[in-house]
Order: structure tokens, then sequence, then C-alpha cells
């Protein structure tokens, strides 16, 4: 019987038809339970009271309202009789809130080892997986290890990453059963099953689900924000501890610089001056390393970019245009330069007198004629305007957004917001808001024109000198400014609205 090739290729087809697609789909099946039998289970740091890594109270400044809130979790794991003799109990879930790097891990890490609880600290993003039921498994395992080595403290950072606010638009099955299982845990604390206290830290407090921040889960949230004045002064203390100081320091001045820094940008601050110092071969750390180890923090990398005689005129005449606006309006100038650092060209530093949260309409338009009176410098001097103002006018129209959006500051509407994320306001109430926020802003720079022409010798001094030494601090732009009378409306009163390093793109 002659061989036929066509026949056995048509046999080998049809056997492959038939069982290749059996082959694939149990190869599939192979590899998804290997995947998953190697998936790594949930790994806990499990930090002991005497562990080196632990923090005491005297590491933490610049919190005091918060100290004084988990002091109080503290005294309960200390001493519970205390408390059940009196019917308390304490809350079963600690929320931490607030900006980046305000110290919210450094708080449960001083609570777990000033309690001499166990302290289990994971990342809530160790909990976030492809398949459904993983998350959740890890979370049983998590708690299921705290309480049986109760009293202990189970902390969860970032706590956004699994938390995050359901919605019925979409549908994960794997964020929902994570999320449920936590919030089955945090209710399932029962008086036998020993004392377990779930600390959780999350920057985004507006993007967490309501059912965790509910009464009996995370019963206390405790805003953890940027220290105030005594507060970065004695934040600074803490991180120059062990430092060789200069006799020249004044912690209380570098305090003063860093409005708005939170205790991370502190500690890097400190860190800067201390490489500063060591690059100059000191014994001791100066008050210059500190300015010099504020501004790489605040402005950035001191850049060396080669700019036209031009470019450097009229960079001259846009930072004297914020510093004589800033002397006019009484907001203290620390530092005017055309060097460049990061992406700004250059800047104009302000030293803050005091710390101030409520501010008036006159004030806050002042602040905009600040902002603005580099433009305004510009265009009295040249004629023209560069783009070197884009980061400024970014800063003043979302100042006067706000103030007719959210403070009621206009002069139409001062008894009411118009939210921009209010669609149920009418196009006629729009209209109206976008011409009270350009009313603000047009109006400060037609002012900040007027002044800066009012007062052009100062301001040609001051651009002389920049010009002529590149750097004025304080005393240098006093000097300049002795002969000049200050106009502002809120002069005796000045607060931290503080005008950050220009992005001069001139």
């Amino acid at each position: 019987m002659p061989f036929d090739v066509v026949e056995v290729l048509r046999a080998i087809g049809s056997i492959a038809f038939v069982w290749l697609p059996i082959i694939m789909f149990a190869l599939i099946i192979y590899l998804l339970w290997r995947s998953l039998s190697l998936m790594p289970r949930v790994k806990t740091t499990h930090v002991k009271p005497t562990s080196r890594s632990s923090v005491t109270w005297d590491e933490v400044a610049g919190l005091d309202e918060a100290k004084a809130e988990m002091r109080e979790v503290v005294d309960f794991l200390r001493h519970p009789k205390r408390f059940q003799r009196l019917g308390a109990r304490v809350p079963k879930g600690i929320l931490l809130y607030g900006p980046p790097g305000t110290g919210k891990t450094l708080l449960a890490k001083a609570v777990a080892h000033e309690s001499g609880a166990s302290f289990y600290s994971q990342s809530a993003s160790a909990f976030v997986e492809m398949f459904a039921g993983l998350g959740a498994a890890r979370i049983r395992k998590l708690f299921e290890q705290a309480r049986n080595d109760a009293p202990s403290i189970v902390f969860i950072d970032e706590l956004d990453a699994v938390g995050m606010r359901r919605s019925g638009a979409s549908f994960n099955r794997e964020h929902d059963q994570t999320l449920n299982q936590l919030l089955v845990e945090l209710d399932g604390f029962s008086e036998s099953e020993g004392q377990v206290i779930v600390m959780g830290a999350s920057n985004r407090l507006q993007d967490l689900d309501p059912a965790l921040l509910r009464p009996g889960r995370f019963d206390r949230q405790i805003l953890v924000s940027a220290p105030d004045l005594a507060g970065r002064e004695e934040i600074l203390k803490v991180h120059t501890r062990g430092k060789p100081l200069a006799p020249d320091i004044d912690l209380h001045v570098v305090a003063r610089q860093t409005a708005g820094l939170t205790g991370a940008d502190l500690a890097n601050v400190a860190n800067e001056a201390a490489i500063f110092a060591g690059r100059e071969d000191r014994h001791d750390i100066a008050q210059a390393n500190f300015e010099a180890a504020m501004e790489r923090v605040v402005a950035g990398l001191q850049q060396k970019r080669v700019v036209t005689e031009k470019e450097k005129r009229i960079l001259a005449y846009h930072e004297a245009g914020h510093a004589v606006m800033a002397y006019l309006m009484g907001d203290p100038v620390q530092k005017a330069t055309i060097v460049a650092r990061g992406e700004a060209l250059g800047y104009t530093f302000h030293l803050p007198d005091e710390d101030r949260y409520l501010h008036t309409r006159e004030e806050l338009i002042d602040w905009m004629k600040i902002g603005l009176a580099g433009r305004a410098a510009e265009h009295v001097v040249f004629g023209r305007v560069t783009n070197g103002a884009a980061n400024d006018l970014e800063k003043v129209t979302s100042l006067a957004r706000a103030m007719v959006f959210e403070y009621g500051m206009s002069e139409e509407v001062a008894s009411r917001t118009m939210r921009a994320d209010n669609y149920a306001l009418s196009e006629e109430t729009k209209r109206l808001r976008d011409k009270e926020q350009a009313l603000l802003t047009d109006g400060a720079y037609s002012e900040a024109i007027r002044l800066l022409e009012k007062h052009r010798s100062a301001l040609d001094r001051v651009a002389g000198a920049l010009l002529d030494k590149e750097t004025l601090n304080r005393d240098d732009l006093e000097a300049l400014m002795a002969d000049v009378e200050r106009e502002s409306r809120s002069a005796d009163q000045v607060g931290t609205i503080r005008v950050l390093p220009q992005r001069d793109h001139a």
C-alpha cells in the first residue's frame, strides 16, 4: 500500500485540533497554580520594644498636639485597668493623616516603643494583588499574628492604597474583598482576644472609604500638619543633636526661614548643612552652611547657566521688582538673587516675622502685587514682558481663584462660595466668577505697575546692585531702600504668606 503523505497530515491536523486546546488550557491552569503557590505570604515587620530602631518621644518634636493624643494610647496599653474600671475603651483604630513628611510613621514607632506593645508594621500596598482573595488572606494572617501576640499595635502605612473609596461606577473585586476584610478585622476584636490597636497613616483622607472612618473602626483621626515656628525650632534641635554647631548658629532664625517645610524637609536641611560644612573642611557647622542648605532644599541645585547680558539685565529688574514691591508691602525679603537654582534663573526669598493663619483681603491683594511685580518691572523698564513670570502668574491666579471661589472675597459676591466643583452654578454665575477673578489679578498688576513707576529710582538702584553683586541679602536691600516709604495697607500685619523661589525662565 503506497504511503499517502496527505492523509497522514490530515490525521495529525485532526488530532492537534482536538488536543492542542486542551493541552494549552491545562498548561495555563498549571502556570496559574504554580504562581499562586510560589507567591510570598504576608511579611510583617515585628519590631520588639527594645529594638535599636525604636523611636522615643524625645525624637518626636514639633507635634505636641498629636503626641498628647498618642500618649493616651500609650497610657491605656500600659495601665488598662485605670480606664476599664471607668468603662472607657481605647479607640480601635487611630488614623494619622496629613501632608507627606510630617512625622506620621515616626509617631507610630514612638507609640510602639513607649507602650511596650508588639509592633506590626505593614505597607498597605502589600495587600494589593491581581488575584481576588489574596489581599484579604494577607490581612487575616496579619491580624491573626497580632491577636496572638497581644497587646500589640498594627500599623498600616499609606492606607489609601487599600482603603480607597469604593465607587459604584467601577467594579474591582480584589479591592473590595481586601477592604471588606480590613473592615471585618477592625470590627472583630473582643475583650477575650486581647488588646490590639490599629494605626493607619494616609496623605489622602478625602479619598478613604467612609466605612473606614465611622466610629468603631478608625475612631480617632489625628491631623499631623506641617510644624509652626516653635515646632520647626524643636525639630531642628533634634536633627542637630550630635552635630558640632558653630557659636554663630541661631536655630530660631533658621526656623523662621523655613516656613512651610515639614519635619522631613528640616531633617534634610540639617543634613545638607553638615555636607556643606564638610565640603569646606570645617570642624563645625556655621550659619552660612544652614542658609546654603535651606536654599538647596527649597530652591534646588545651583545651576551654571550661561545667560546673555540682555537676559541678565531683564532678570535683575525682574527680581528687583519683587524685592521693591515686597518692601513697599511690608513683607521682609531675606535674599534676592539672579543666580540660577533648579529651574529658576533667579528668585526672591521672603522671611516671615511670625506664623499667622488668618489673612485679610487687602493682605492677599498685596501678595498678588508682589507676585506680579517682576512682570510689572519688565513692563515698566523695557516696555514688554517675557515668559519669565510663568510661575508667578500661576501662583497669583491660584490665589485669586481661591479668593473668589472659596473665600468670598470678590466685590460682587461676598457672602457665599462659588466652588469649581459646584456644578449647579448657572452660566451667569460662572461668568461673574471668572470676571471677579480677572478683576483681582488685573487690578493687582495695574497697581504694581503704578507703584514701580512711582519708585523707579529705587527699582534702578536694586537692579543695578543685583547686576553688580548677583545676590543681595536683607541688610543690602534695607540700605538700598532706606529712603523709600512703605505703602502697604497691611504692613503692620506680616504673616507667613511666603513667595517661594520664582521660576523665572526669561
